[in-house]
């Protein structure tokens, strides 16, 4: 069971600064700058999101950062937390991509396409992002958000017709599902694992009619509860070579350049080529979309969300090197004939991004600033007692004797707690607070 630490957020309401910073927010700019211990951010993102209840980005320098963070946060808020993960090949590789990935992408897309901020109790996802994930150009929104629809108890549709659209939407056709982003069917019944669905559903037709919708166990197969309706969205980052029309999907393949390529590579293109303009997908599916993903993960935003940057110059400092690693990828398979000369760039730089970002509502998170601007939450630093177990104890005994509160978080809690005994300190472990 994961540990919740949700109730020590309101803690955070004790501290001068930060209730200035809540009470400055409304009549400040778009760009507000915190100084805050790298330690302390995770609890002050769960902390300003509880209190708001906005849709949040938090973009870091590093994917690490990212994940750490991300996995931080899953234990100070009660929010669906989503990591919005970075490509598994660098920009130019042939590399299949994992599946898992693009699924964790698309879930982001889609809570983000699909999230309704005037509805008073609707959700406000709070997603994670490194600097490469944010750089990583995506499908178009429109494209995306026009594809998400609801199947509904009592609609009238063609079974073949459903199927069909799925598999535009990136839908493979399985003859089980087990997995999210697959589909099947057996005579009157499809079954679909929708990207942001828990289970898969089953739908049941009479004629043309869905006359149920069934949540279903992916392992057994059995039925758990019955629903009125599923949101279905994209199971694919991919969307254009499967929505476009044949001359437009031509005209776009038809612009590259395979003039400068050996014989073995134009030949692959051509296949390829071919393959996509017949709406399969070649292996190296991913290796295609900078042609078609035109978007930014920015783009998604709903127009009140909050852009939290962790250490923007960091950011700033990792796509410029990510840029000129690629561009460097870019010249040595130019060079080769493994790449075409005009084949375009599938990601933004930083300067491409920074006007997006100055038009986004902007928290600026950083560990030091010389702006006297910025405001400054004075968290302290824990002191580090490894290896230095009597001491650890004995600053405890000083603690509770001065009557403070004390939380101790460790992956080693019950051996913890089993010494704290020994000292008649009792402090069973829990996993909420």
């Amino acid at each position: 069971m994961p540990l919740d630490l949700t109730k020590l957020l309101q803690l955070i309401e004790e501290m001068p600064a930060y209730r200035r910073l809540v009470e400055d927010w409304p009549k400040l700019d778009r760009k507000t700058s915190v100084v805050v211990l790298d330690a302390a951010k995770p609890y002050l993102i769960a902390a300003l999101h509880r209190r708001w209840h906005l849709p949040m980005l938090v973009v870091t320098a590093q994917p690490e950062t990212g994940k750490k963070l991300y996995e931080q946060l899953l234990n100070w808020t009660s929010s669906e937390v989503k990591l919005f993960p970075e490509p598994d090949a660098l920009p130019y590789e042939r590399l299949a991509s994992d599946v898992s990935t693009e699924l964790e992408r698309v879930q982001v897309l889609s809570a983000l396409a699909n999230c309704d901020t005037d509805k008073p109790n609707a959700a406000a996802p709070l997603i994670v992002a490194s600097a490469p994930a944010l750089m990583t150009k995506t499908t178009p929104y429109d494209d995306f958000a026009a594809t998400c629809h609801t199947v509904r108890v009592g609609m009238e549709v063609e079974p073949l017709d459903l199927l069909s659209q799925w598999e535009t939407m990136g839908y493979r056709m399985e003859s089980m599902v087990e997995m999210p982003g697959t589909v099947s069917r057996r005579g009157g019944i499809i079954d679909i694992y929708p990207p942001t669905s828990d289970l898969p559903a089953r739908l049941e037709f009479f004629g043309n009619t869905v006359d149920s919708i069934r949540l279903f166990d992916p392992a057994s197969q059995r039925s758990a509860r019955a629903v009125s309706s599923l949101a279905i969205s994209p199971a694919t980052e991919l969307l254009s070579p499967f929505l476009n029309q044949r001359a437009e999907l031509e005209g776009v393949l038809n612009q590259i350049d395979l003039s400068g390529c050996t014989d073995e590579v134009r030949q692959q293109f051509q296949q390829e080529k071919t393959m996509l303009l017949e709406r399969q997908k070649p292996r190296d599916m991913q290796f295609y979309a900078s042609l078609f993903n035109q978007d930014s993960l920015l783009n998604y935003l709903p127009p009140n969300a909050l852009l939290v940057l962790d250490e923007p110059r960091s950011m700033a400092q990792a796509m410029e090197e990510l840029d000129a690693e690629a561009e460097q990828l870019r010249l040595e398979k130019s060079e080769r004939g493994e790449l075409p000369h005009n084949f375009p760039r599938p990601y933004f730089t930083w300067q491409e991004l920074v006007p997006a970002i100055e038009e986004r509502r902007c928290l600026v998170l950083t560990a030091w600033s010389l702006d006297e601007e910025s405001h400054r939450l004075d968290f302290t630093a824990a002191p580090s007692y490894a290896g230095q177990l009597p001491s650890f104890l004995e600053k405890i005994r000083q603690l509770l004797k001065q009557k403070q509160r004390l939380i101790i978080v460790s992956h080693q809690a019950s051996r913890l707690s089993e010494l704290l005994a020994e000292e008649d300190i009792i402090a069973a472990p829990l996993t909420e607070v």
